[in-house]
């Protein structure tokens, strides 16, 4: 009976954790995927593969909004998971929001994936939040099939970001804007007590929640099909 009881509690809180998990959650994972796979499949890619093979992490936010009347901003969540060996960790959510002055009027939504180049970018960007350009260097990342034409800025920046609007993915200037975990959707995906650094590190022994799987796959097999065509 007491084993019974315990296989009845452990199963009703893998069900609390899952339900908890919000239909934006699980569209957020969902979405993300999508981009990476459309990304990886279109063989005009804007990432190159060399950077891509050489980033610690990807950030994707799907649907970033860039809105527009005199103020202007550009606001919105996704996610991001880093390289654990040969594999990637659990993602954490992640949200951007940057906002800008001038005479301008509109509305937009673009996708937008984040490369980390390197560890400190990593451990800034696992900080409460982080400005980009100040915090933590940011470039427009390079575009084509190789990263031979890109700047000494771009090499060194500990961020590269890309930009896709009507399926063309291009560098964007993302200095100013500020990214940080997103502690309320981290919470209702892994628990209160799971750290945005833990997860990552894996200290907290998380397991990829379902939606989220679409998203891990993406990443491992970003361009392969695209590869083998070559």
């Amino acid at each position: 009976m007491k084993m019974l009881a315990m296989c009845c509690g452990l199963c009703l809180i893998a069900s609390s954790a899952s339900a908890a998990l919000t239909k934006a959650d699980a569209k957020r994972f969902d979405q993300s995927a999508q981009v990476i796979n459309e990304l990886g499949d279109s063989p005009d890619r804007g990432i190159p593969d060399d950077l891509w093979n050489r980033s610690h992490c990807v950030v994707v936010i799907p649907s970033l909004k860039k809105v527009a009347f005199v103020f202007g901003g550009e606001y919105g969540s996704g996610v991001m998971s880093c390289r654990r060996g040969t594999g990637w960790t659990a993602p954490v959510s992640m949200r951007l929001a940057k906002g800008s002055l001038g005479l301008q009027i509109g509305a937009q939504e673009v996708d937008l994936v984040l490369l980390v180049m390197n560890r400190a970018g990593v451990d800034k960007l696992l900080q409460d939040q982080v400005s980009l350009g100040v915090d933590a260097s940011i470039a427009a990342g390079p575009v084509g099939r190789s990263s031979q034409a890109a700047t000494d800025a771009q090499l060194n920046a500990q961020m590269l970001s890309y930009s896709r609007s009507h399926g063309l993915f291009a560098g964007i200037d993302l200095s100013g804007g500020v990214l940080r975990p997103d502690a309320d959707a981290n919470a209702r995906v892994y628990g209160a007590k799971a750290t945005a650094r833990e997860i990552v590190d894996g200290s907290a022994k998380v397991t990829v929640p379902v939606p989220a799987r679409s998203f891990i796959a993406a990443l491992a097999g970003y361009g392969q099909s695209n590869r083998a065509q070559r």
